[in-house]
């Protein structure tokens, strides 16, 4: 069974495109699912053998650890994927996860900086001049201009930067590619940063890769959001700041300033518009604000 899972794996890495983030909570899920059927005097020795009995009593399990809602939903999106896979490739007479319930997961609001936040943030780091420091402005600067995920951020390469077309080309979820094009300041300062610091970091291990830590390789997701937390702190945002924060903000200052939701779903990336109409909710005291500004009979 543990072989089947491992195909699998290599079935969403190669064929599904899947991230290694979302790879690694694949595996984390499925390694909990596969301990919980070969545990105890009733484990099943194989896939045939797992009755929507023994899904509910898995369910009942993980309802008994205290997992969120939310987290025991991603858990038993991962067993149906599996469960699916398995009835495709021939594995499985039935799919026993058929009608397998799943706990109701509000959808919660993202959260987003003001744009005298951002400024502020932005001022802060501006300040560094070390050769780390002038890549964390880079970095944040260009997250805040393009809306990319910090996975896509930290995985750019330096041939993804055109300076003079003033674009950043990025390959997202399910390796769809697209172009974002940036403002001036931006390329400013992303040109300061490969010209000056860069260089400054560069070692043997550096390959091609945009952005680089102390020892000259690949800048992790981790690293990034520990020097993004001091930063914050530095700027006086008490909000605790996540990469992803910025996207959002990215979005709904976007949306604020006029963008279409058309526009802003191609540059987020998103593959159904109805994932970007969330923003549309973090817009609406924007839009009151402005009709009761413009409308003649308002206030």
């Amino acid at each position: 069974m543990r072989e089947t899972v491992e195909t699998f794996l290599n079935y969403l890495a190669v064929e599904r495109g899947v991230s290694p983030h979302t790879l690694a909570a694949y595996s984390n899920d499925l390694d909990q699912f596969l301990g919980f059927l070969q545990s105890g005097s009733a484990g099943c020795g194989n896939w045939n053998d797992v009755s929507p009995e023994r899904l509910a009593a898995f369910l009942d399990d993980l309802d008994s650890r205290g997992y969120s809602a939310s987290t025991r939903a991603r858990k038993i999106a991962s067993v149906r994927s599996l469960f699916r896979f398995l009835k495709e490739e021939g594995a499985i007479d039935a799919n026993p996860t058929d009608g397998l319930r799943s706990p109701r997961v509000g959808r919660p609001l993202p959260k987003a900086l003001t744009v005298r936040q951002v400024d502020l943030l932005l001022q802060e780091v501006s300040r560094e001049g070390t050769a780390e420091g002038i890549r964390d402005n880079a970095m944040l600067e260009l997250l805040y201009a393009s809306g990319l995920r910090v996975s896509e951020l930290v995985g750019l390469d330096v041939r993804d930067v055109d300076l003079e077309q003033m674009t950043v080309r990025c390959i997202g979820k399910g390796a769809k590619e697209r172009m974002i094009p940036l403002h001036e300041h931006a390329i400013a300062v992303l040109d300061r940063y490969l010209g000056k610091s860069r260089p400054r970091l560069v070692s043997h291990t550096s390959g091609n890769a945009m952005f680089l830590n102390r020892k000259g390789s690949r800048i992790t997701r981790q690293g990034f959001w520990l020097r993004l937390r001091r930063y914050a702190k530095g700027a006086g945002i008490l909000t605790s700041l996540t990469p992803h924060m910025l996207r959002h903000s990215f979005a709904t200052h976007l949306l604020h300033g006029g963008a279409t939701l058309r526009h802003v779903q191609e540059l987020l990336g998103h593959a159904s518009i109805a994932t970007t109409q969330i923003y549309t909710h973090l817009t609406s005291d924007h839009v009151r604000r402005e009709y009761d500004k413009a409308h003649p009979r308002a206030g």
